[in-house]
């Protein structure tokens, strides 16, 4: 006990002698905003690098020990020899800077500092053995606190001895007082034995060029994955000011999965991999950052100055202790050719409020503040503008016959495993004020089921009927989707049913809920609306419905696995509550499904193997209903609205949107006919889209405008494109090139100093101090509710079995 009181004391007295005005190590279990505050003018420094933190645990402060840097672009590194000769694992880093003085800071581990002295110019380097990072800071980023069981391992006989701090003075005019400087970072440490060791990828272009006035460079970066399984955690993206996005990226069997994409000009923190991504053998990691040359009036090359750029990828991953490696680097592009089918997200910027800007850019120095000016990313509109101008635009096929197709209300559209149409129609039913009673009970049993075939299978080139089945099988079709397999999935509302139909067989394969039974709980439904079935697991999804608010999930064979979702309350719709769960669409690459949650005016995401909600999609131009939501790989959503209310000005329409973001890309209308119910939506991964009309009973093709070659969108005051890249502009991969001046992927350190100074038209300032980050700081720069779909009265309560 009389310990404990000691270490408390100790701490409480380390809390009062605070390096800057900052916290002091243990303001690592403080809240972030109280780290960046501005600096005062005096630092004392901190003779207590060391602070006990339990029996296993103890923090240590890197600091800078009161520096006062004379000239911008300055690079100072100071060392810390580990405390403990045992090994022992950092879980947990806290930076202590503010972007008012500090530009970056990079955190090494090495045995060997490249000098001995409290601190030196970094020009002499870092270290003189192999030297890995383990953080990166810059732009008021928050914490990063690792996953439980995972650490940085050091110390003992192969972790690195030393700590080396980086610290980049990007403009000097914050020292004009000449105040001295301790910013640093502190770290946690235990010596309980962590079972998965922590380590870093480094994704970095060094070969880019960006032409003055160009609107849109892309620098892509690719490698080769050829070591055992990594398990990525956090990701962070770092440029200057010329970049305007950065995205990372699996790609496994032409498969594309998103690792990480964010805003440079935001704070350059480590942000978590949203959805687990696992690395494998064979494997491809690939990187893409956008910048924009418009407003320079030369040449910018890769390069640590105000006049230069950089394009970074961090990954921060783990890997089982026995087949751990701390550090990795990709400095090649392997295949250009592959980044025409990178997804279209990885071009869009994602807009950067004013006051996120100001934040990150600090607002203390008048010139600094006029640089941000400058050349800050423009704010996104306001949302009744949110459709943005630009190249990639979807219109109708004019020329496409299938909208003189015969049909009955149209209810689903899908697309086959062979890129087939495939649309459920109605025939000569029609759901009206009629159908149903109070109780949902279906009230024209006696018209029999539809005597058409009510599922029509379409060429989508020429519109001409291949095939048709669902002939006397069903009373008012609604939902359609197709699996993997070519099964079609539909829903009957008058009949309260889910049915499974093989493509040649009479009688349906598998079929969900009770005939004409209205019902609620794991065995009945009431009026279902849509499902979805997932092409991995083969899981259910079945939206439930009109009289009930739910998602059911069933297992391939049709047991009930579990349900989500409630009736919308009184006021505004809260997560994972319903008024009419009308359309799904599975995101498979995200593992999640979304639902058009119709009355709600919204989308709804949520994890499909729980049901945990993730996300809202919502915009003022979707009015008061939105029917149907179709997602394609690539990143794209589909939607379409519902028909204005009295008093309302939100035009019925077709939306693309981005699904990382939930921008709104494109809207889209018929020039033949008009929307008049817009029903069911799909698209397919060249950007072709169909919309169904329950009331114009018709069906239209839409075509992107966009070319292969060259994709242009406008975002955020820019122009993103997509270019073939030049052949002078590509990678060297010989060994006489590039990578025979760089150790390459998987190997140690960079000297990056020793190849930017052999490397003509490439800027040496910055990179003699083996940074991998430079300046930014530059200095020039009929009004009913809708009767296709009869609005009944809420349903009256149906106790659950379930």
């Amino acid at each position: 006990m009389a310990g404990l009181i000691n270490n408390l004391l100790i701490l409480l007295l380390v809390f009062q002698n605070s390096c800057l005005g900052f916290r002091n190590p243990l303001s690592v279990f403080k809240r972030y905003k109280d780290t960046t505050r501005s600096l005062s003018n005096e630092c004392l420094g901190n003779n207590r690098p060391v602070i006990s933190l339990g029996l296993t645990d103890f923090a240590l402060d890197i600091r800078m020990p009161g520096v006062t840097p004379k000239q911008s672009d300055t690079y100072l590194c100071m060392s810390l020899h580990l405390p403990v000769d045992e090994e022992a694992y950092v879980v947990d880093f806290r930076p202590q800077a503010s972007m008012d003085t500090v530009h970056h800071m990079l955190l090494f581990g090495c045995n060997i500092p490249s000098s001995t002295e409290n601190y030196w110019d970094c020009d002499e380097g870092i270290c003189t053995d192999k030297s890995n990072i383990l953080y990166a800071w810059a732009r008021n980023a928050p914490p990063t606190r690792l996953p439980k069981g995972v650490g940085f391992k050091v110390g003992g006989e192969t972790g690195s001895k030393y700590f080396v701090l980086q610290v980049h003075y990007g403009d000097v005019s914050a020292f004009r007082d000449k105040h001295k400087d301790c910013s640093g970072v502190t770290l946690h440490l235990t010596h309980q034995r962590q079972p998965l060791i922590a380590g870093m990828y480094l994704m970095m272009s060094v070969n880019t060029v960006i032409p003055p006035g160009e609107k849109v460079v892309d620098a892509d970066i690719a490698c080769h994955y050829q070591k055992y399984p990594m398990h990525l955690f956090a990701y962070r993206v770092h440029t200057h000011r010329l970049g305007k996005v950065v995205s990372g990226y699996r790609v496994r069997n032409g498969q594309w999965t998103l690792i990480g994409r964010q805003s440079p000009q935001l704070p350059q923190a480590f942000y978590p991999v949203e959805h687990p991504v696992d690395i494998s053998f064979g494997d491809t990691l690939a990187a893409r950052c956008v910048f924009t040359g418009e407003g320079r009036t030369t040449e910018t090359h890769i390069g640590g100055t105000a006049s230069d750029e950089m394009c970074n990828f961090y990954i921060m991953y783990y890997m089982e202790a026995k087949h751990a490696v701390s550090y990795m680097t990709c400095t090649q592009n392997i295949n250009p050719d592959m980044f025409r089918s990178i997804p279209q997200e990885a071009n869009i910027p994602i807009p950067v409020k004013s006051d996120m800007i100001m934040m990150t850019h600090g607002h203390h120095h008048e010139e600094t503040k006029k640089t941000d000016e400058s050349s800050s990313l423009k704010q996104p509109k306001r949302e009744e503008e949110e459709v943005l101008d630009q190249d990639f635009h979807i219109e109708e096929a004019v020329d496409w016959p299938g909208v003189n197709l015969k049909l009955g209300q149209v209810s689903g559209l899908a697309l086959d495993p062979k890129n087939n149409l495939v649309i459920f129609h109605r025939g000569d039913h029609v759901w009206d004020g009629n159908s149903f009673d109070s109780r949902f009970v279906y009230q024209q049993r006696g018209l029999g089921p539809i005597e058409q075939n009510t599922i029509l299978v379409i060429d989508p080139s020429n519109a001409d009927v291949l095939d048709s089945t669902g002939k006397n099988l069903f009373y008012l079709p609604h939902g359609l989707s197709i699996d993997k397999d070519g099964n079609y999935w539909v829903t009957d509302v008058a009949l309260h049913q889910v049915f499974k139909l093989g493509v040649h067989d009479k009688e349906p394969l598998l079929i969900l809920g009770r005939s004409l039974q209205p019902g609620s709980d794991k065995n009945h439904f009431c009026q279902p609306t849509d499902v979805a079935v997932d092409p991995v697991t083969g899981n259910i999804y079945v939206s439930d419905g009109y009289c009930n608010s739910r998602i059911v999930v069933f297992s391939p064979n049709g047991m009930f696995i579990m349900q989500w979702g409630e009736e919308t309350s009184v006021g505004k719709a809260k997560p994972g509550q319903f008024r009419i769960p009308h359309s799904l669409t599975l995101v498979p690459e995200f593992g999640q499904l979304c639902v058009a949650d119709r009355e709600n005016g919204r989308i709804q995401c949520f994890r499909s193997e729980t049901g945990e909600f993730t996300r809202e999609i919502k915009h003022k131009l979707f009015g008061r209903e939105l029917f149907a939501v179709s997602y394609i790989p690539g990143g794209l959503l589909f939607a379409v609205n519902g028909k204005p209310y009295p008093g309302d000005t939100e035009p019925v329409q077709g939306f693309v949107m981005n699904f990382s973001t939930g921008e709104i890309i494109d809207t889209f209308i018929p020039i033949r006919k008009s929307f008049e119910m817009p029903h069911d939506v799909v698209a397919s991964e060249d950007k072709t889209v169909f919309a169904g009309d329950a009331h114009a009973k018709t069906v239209w093709k839409f075509t992107s405008t966009e070319k292969m070659e060259h994709r242009s969108v406008k975002k955020a005051g820019i122009e993103v494109q997509e270019i073939k890249a030049d052949a002078d502009h590509k990678l060297e991969s010989s060994s006489g090139g590039i990578l025979g001046r760089l150790q390459g992927k998987g190997s140690g350190g960079l000297n990056l100093g020793n190849f930017f100074a052999s490397h003509k038209s490439y800027s040496r300032k910055g990179f003699d101090r083996l940074s991998t980050e430079g300046s930014d700081q530059e200095k020039d720069e009929d009004g009913t509710d809708s009767e296709e779909e009869y609005s009944a009265p809420p349903p009256p309560q149906v106790s659950s079995s379930s």
